[in-house]
């Protein structure tokens, strides 16, 4: 897949800029419509963002098969309920990413 660097670096900071730390408990009624992601914390939360929006099914495939991204579980989110966590997260349409730390590089 062929991407466009200067549109990548334009991508990679609208979506930095519109990553928030959110507790869990806002981000329910997205979860119950099964949208919302789980990205590992060893990932660069805005980089899985850019490659989910260029529909990078290559690396989505790789760090999916890796355990890596997943549709949050419901023990997770019941966890995180119960624990009153914050998370990172950012929009990708039609999902919501979620990540505990958020890493960049």
């Amino acid at each position: 897949m062929q991407l466009n660097p200067e549109k990548d670096t334009e991508l990679s900071q609208k979506v930095n800029r519109e990553t928030a730390r959110l507790p869990w408990s806002e981000l329910m009624r997205h979860f119950a419509s099964g949208n919302v992601v789980w990205i590992a914390d060893e990932l660069d939360l805005v980089d899985v963002a850019v490659r989910i929006a260029h529909d990078d099914k290559a690396s989505v495939g790789q760090w999916m098969a890796a355990g890596q991204i997943a549709k949050v579980s419901d023990a997770q989110a019941r966890d995180w309920l119960e624990t009153d966590t914050s998370l990172w997260a950012c929009v990708v349409s039609p999902f919501i990413l979620v990540q505990q730390q958020k890493i960049r590089h």
